[in-house]
């Protein structure tokens, strides 16, 4: 475990989770110069042919380097940009893909980083603590993405219909409709303004996939076949929560936040390890990005002044808590770090030395320790 990171200091924990991403797994794309996508495992395995590249995960990368230039880090926005540029490459130079809660985690990564450009139009601009890059040379700033995002509304857009009562589709097969297309398409919906749309797949959420015992919700729900009728996904995940509270807390008023406020209690209830506040973890795979995802919403949360001071304390103690474990877990790898796909084991355990690691868990690692840094500066 190294130690020559301070133990306290947040925001140093954050950096270093990110310098240890970016060396292990930062690469161009195709070997070719100014591109750069996140690859899926490390060392990357040798092939002839290009491998899985996992889309979404990439979504992900562009929101923790986001988050990261929320927190100040110098390059992290001309690095957003520049993976998104990538992402469109790798995708055959187009934005949208078969399924859509993958292209609503990627508007949702693309438009806060549209966000952090001040070019006059409603949003957040870079945190005074931002600087220009090395060398006294200017670093490249975020610029809009006007028609990936275009494409990618009128994707999800599309996902939304009648069938089963509203919510969004999960892919272009249209058999399944699920949480994790719903929850982000909402609130990507609610953050560019088509706010009764988003109100409505919530009130969908609300209404199918809320498990009213427990006050979460469920994964989805789908055709039963050719004879008719629906089945219920009656799975629990981390990550369904989380954006899920995002479009709460961004659509407000009385209902949406008194949820947002239950939904709190309920994961801290129900999705942490006994006897601590610490979030449960689900793997390795897509599943080792899940809690991160959530962590997210829950920064937001804890540092919310529209939820009532319970709601903020428990949400900033479940990501305190998580990262707490996540840092203490982590194993050094040639002075950076590799962290632990259970944060109440260490990463030794699961990635002893010389060990292939998968950027879905690291990258969720990046993700509690930025979202502890949110927490710490109070930010929004």
């Amino acid at each position: 475990m190294p130690d020559e990171e301070p133990l306290h200091d947040i925001p140093a924990r954050a950096s270093h989770a990110a310098a240890s991403v970016t060396a292990a797994f930062a690469r161009p794309v195709f070997g070719l110069p100014g591109t750069r996508l996140a690859a899926v495992q490390s060392p990357a395995p040798r092939r002839i042919l290009p491998g899985p590249w996992h889309y979404w995960w990439q979504a992900h990368y562009v929101d923790a380097l986001v988050d990261a230039a929320l927190r100040g880090a110098p390059d992290a926005a001309a690095q957003a940009q520049l993976a998104v540029r990538s992402i469109r490459l790798r995708n055959g130079l187009r934005a949208t893909n078969w399924f859509f809660d993958d292209m609503a985690w990627l508007a949702l990564a693309v438009g806060r980083l549209d966000s952090l450009q001040p070019d006059g139009r409603p949003g957040r601009t870079l945190p005074d603590t931002y600087q220009e890059g090395d060398g006294g040379a200017p670093a490249a700033k975020a610029r809009p993405h006007p028609q990936m995002m275009a494409a990618l509304t009128e994707a999800l857009r599309s996902a939304h219909t009648p069938e089963f009562g509203g919510g969004l589709f999960w892919n272009r097969k249209r058999t399944f409709k699920n949480t994790p297309a719903t929850a982000p398409a909402a609130l990507h919906f609610a953050r560019t303004g088509d706010r009764e749309r988003a109100q409505s797949l919530v009130d969908w959420l609300n209404a199918v996939l809320l498990d009213p015992q427990r006050g979460l919700y469920l994964d989805g729900i789908k055709a039963a076949g050719p004879s008719g009728g629906t089945v219920l996904e009656g799975a629990v995940f981390t990550y369904n929560q989380g954006p899920v509270l995002g479009a709460l807390l961004e659509l407000g008023g009385p209902a949406n936040l008194s949820r947002a406020a239950e939904l709190i209690a309920a994961v801290r209830t129900r999705l942490t390890h006994p006897g601590s506040a610490v979030l449960l973890t689900h793997g390795t795979g897509d599943a080792g990005l899940f809690t991160g995802i959530l962590c997210r919403y829950l920064a937001l949360a804890a540092v919310s002044s529209t939820l009532p001071a319970e709601a903020r304390k428990q949400a900033a103690e479940l990501v305190s808590s998580t990262a707490d474990a996540v840092w203490a877990g982590r194993a050094a790898r040639n002075g950076h770090s590799v962290f632990s796909p259970h944060p109440l084991e260490p990463a030794e355990q699961h990635y002893p030395a010389g060990a292939a690691v998968g950027l879905s868990t690291q990258l969720s690692a990046w993700i509690i320790l930025e979202a502890a840094v949110r927490v710490e500066r109070g930010q929004s």
